[in-house]
């Protein structure tokens, strides 16, 4: 049996009998980030949804300036309160979303046809009171236009004349598509799903073993070294991949417990979907599965090299960070940088939009020439001599 294939089934077979990495590896991780998301959305937009369907809490300050005003409020669904003696404070210690406030002079400048002002007073870095004021806004908008109208009406014109435009909208997104923004953080998640799938297995291959002094005799053995390494590499590759399948499928059940309905979005996870991810993702497992192994050569014990592969955690993120802050379009140079394409790919393909095939290749082709270097690398540091030597 070929050198490679031995050293493949023997890693495999020994990093199967830890149970404890086992279920790190292909439980905790591709499982409990799928939960965490879901649970986190699910509260989010249920919390959403409940907030808008219940009345609106709203303490009115000099109410009694503007009572038409408070009472088609009421009349949208909005419990009026009685305002605090200090709008401000009361916003800026959370006893209120949002505070509307009256002033004396309302009446008066309604009556004579000019522009009454009313106060929204508000903290807009509070998160829990964008709802509330923007409901708030729309409604004293919708208020102030129908006031609008009643004054044309009453001079004889017609509403009409103050719109001279009429905007049609005619919205092309698609209730997959709108999922993007809300998903976006998905591609991170296989990503870095694959990058911990092989992480337990690329240090205990090498920095294990290192530390073990097993790792002398195996290489004492009259193998090219380069054979050593493919078996050890495809062993850390197929822990990674499985990990990203667990984690896509992990993401497809779970991801039937959020409401998508509710807010006209959907998340569609389906054969084509995992062949396509899977297919993008195999270079970049073997690129990453080479750059860890890499990085544990440098190490003399396990913990050591938990520690430098950790530091590899975070460049998984600067893509991902890099498209969230700059929403940039889809270019072709994209497909051809390694972690960047794989990011392009998987969120094309949650938004439901079509990826080219030439770009899926250049994906695949130019993330695999990235590999390749960093195997090259990786088998010049198994040639030396200094890489069994455990202290």
């Amino acid at each position: 049996m070929n050198a490679a294939v031995v050293v493949f089934l023997k890693e495999v077979r020994e990093n199967l009998r830890d149970r404890r990495t086992v279920i790190n590896t292909l439980v905790t991780g591709p499982l409990f980030a799928p939960l965490m998301f879901v649970l986190l959305i699910n509260a989010l937009v249920t919390r959403e949804l409940e907030k808008a369907e219940r009345p609106l809490p709203l303490p009115v300050v000099g109410a009694e300036h503007a009572p038409n005003l408070v009472e088609a409020l009421r009349q949208q669904n909005v419990e009026i309160k009685p305002g605090p003696a200090d709008p401000e404070r009361a916003v800026r210690e959370q006893d209120a979303d949002v505070v509307l406030r009256i002033p004396p002079r309302f009446a008066e400048a309604w009556a004579r046809g000019e522009p009454a002002e009313v106060e929204l007073v508000y903290d807009e870095s509070q998160r829990e009171a964008g709802g509330s004021v923007g409901r708030l806004r729309a409604l004293l908008e919708h208020y102030g236009e129908r006031g609008g109208a009643l004054r044309l009406l009453a001079r004889g014109l017609s509403p009409n004349v103050i719109k001279p435009l009429t905007i049609a909208a005619r919205d092309q997104s698609t209730p997959q598509s709108r999922s993007g923004n809300l998903f976006a953080m998905l591609p991170y998640f296989f990503i870095l799903g694959g990058f911990i799938g092989g992480m337990a297995l690329a240090i205990d291959t090498t920095a294990g073993e290192r530390e073990r002094q097993s790792l002398e005799p195996l290489l004492a053995n009259p193998v090219p070294r380069w054979q050593v390494l493919v078996g050890k590499l495809g062993a850390t590759t197929v822990f990674a991949l499985t990990a990203v399948l667990l984690s896509i499928l992990a993401f497809s059940l779970v991801g039937q417990l959020l409401p998508t309905e509710k807010i006209g979005m959907s998340l569609e996870i389906g054969p084509r979907f995992v062949a396509t991810t899977l297919f993008a993702m195999l270079p970049l497992a073997v690129l990453l599965a080479a750059l860890q192994t890499l990085v544990a050569a440098f190490a003399k014990s396990y913990r050591e090299a938990q520690t430098y592969v950790s530091l590899l955690m975070f460049v998984p993120v600067i893509p991902t960070l890099l498209l969230s802050i700059l929403p940039l379009k889809t270019q072709p140079w994209m497909y051809a940088v390694p972690l960047m394409s794989q990011q392009v790919v998987i969120t094309r393909l949650l938004r439901g939009d079509l990826v080219p095939a030439p770009g899926l290749l250049a994906s695949f082709a130019c993330t695999a020439l990235a590999a390749l270097l960093a195997c090259v690398v990786t088998a010049r540091i198994y040639r030396s001599e200094r890489l069994a030597i455990s202290a």
